[in-house]
């Protein structure tokens, strides 16, 4: 029973070595795909792939967001696939991710499960949205335009009243500014009905091999739905799980067991784990963690680090 990892990165190398290294030894069977945007920063690709079973993969130009992050998580589903890489299941991390447990617990529980992926899903227009069905009508049924612009966040604050005043005294345009000034028109053809359903969540999925191959098989066969997503705002929290729940030929468990502490986030940011941290994110039902930060206190990783390889 084989899990490819998939660890999109950007900045940070020391950080990600180390990621990389610790599911290499917490699992000897592991294939790691690492999308790394070198328009960040560089990455000694030789010294990744002189491990067995790590490729290292170019991702192109890579923005919050946009469709970007998800277009760089298909690119490498089409490399896995058009490779034959022999997997059962795929999970998708940043190389601010940590595992919080032995992954042979996690490689067990899914050899086991009766379920076919792992991660958080709910209707948009529900109340169930937790960023509020408002948010999540304002995300996926407008097709926006990236200006280009990057506000400082004081000009995001001198901005933002203006920008909530037209957002809400109207319906048919919308203004966002968290990740660079973007300008929305409400869509005349939006693709969700009553038997397609937008469905959002966390952009971090744990799916089997037959989910992988759906969701490619569904992009190739449907480019206008594709094309829909790269004009909303924030596609990687709903793109996947729009396309694999409404298919219904799959079970799915609505967690993707991490742990994340979204208290007092801000502009999709959650807040960096510390040593005073490990208590609550060692419980059974979490398998990796996020976000870290080795510069800031890197005796967390150290007291993982201990959990993972006593308890293997």
């Amino acid at each position: 029973m084989r899990v490819v990892y998939l660890i999109q990165t950007h900045t940070n190398l020391e950080q990600i070595y180390r990621l990389v290294k610790v599911i290499k030894k917490s699992s000897c069977d592991a294939y790691i795909v690492i999308s790394h945007n070198f328009n960040a920063s560089q990455l000694d690709v030789e010294l990744f792939e002189s491990l067995p079973n790590v490729k290292v993969l170019r991702a192109k130009k890579v923005g919050r967001g946009d469709f970007s992050i998800t277009k760089a998580y298909l690119d490498v589903v089409d490399w896995i696939l058009n490779h034959n890489i022999q997997f059962d299941w795929l999970t998708n991390l940043t190389g601010q991710d940590y595992p919080t447990q032995p992954l042979s617990k996690l490689e067990n529980f899914l050899a086991a499960t009766e379920y076919d992926g792992f991660f958080d899903y709910f209707n948009v227009l529900s109340d169930k949205c937790t960023w509020g069905a408002k948010d999540g009508r304002d995300r996926y049924f407008y097709q926006y335009w990236w200006s280009g612009i990057e506000l400082a966040k004081w000009q995001r604050g001198l901005f933002k009243p203006f920008r909530v005043f037209i957002n809400n005294v109207q319906p048919f345009v919308r203004i966002d500014s968290s990740y660079g000034l973007i300008i929305g028109q409400q869509a005349t053809s939006a693709p969700f009905n009553e038997k397609f359903v937008c469905y959002g969540g966390s952009y971090f999925k744990t799916i089997s091999r037959k989910c992988v191959q759906y969701l490619h098989d569904f992009c190739s066969a449907n480019p206008d739905l594709v094309n829909y997503y790269k004009k909303v705002r924030l596609p990687d929290e709903s793109f996947m799980q729009t396309i694999l729940v409404n298919s219904g030929l799959f079970n799915f468990h609505p967690r993707n067991m991490r742990y994340i502490d979204w208290e007092n986030s801000r502009h999709g940011h959650p807040r960096i784990l510390t040593s005073e941290d490990f208590p609550n994110l060692i419980k059974d039902k979490y398998y990796f963690a996020r976000k870290f930060d080795i510069n800031r206190d890197s005796k967390i990783l150290d007291m993982l680090d201990e959990r993972i390889f006593q308890a293997a």
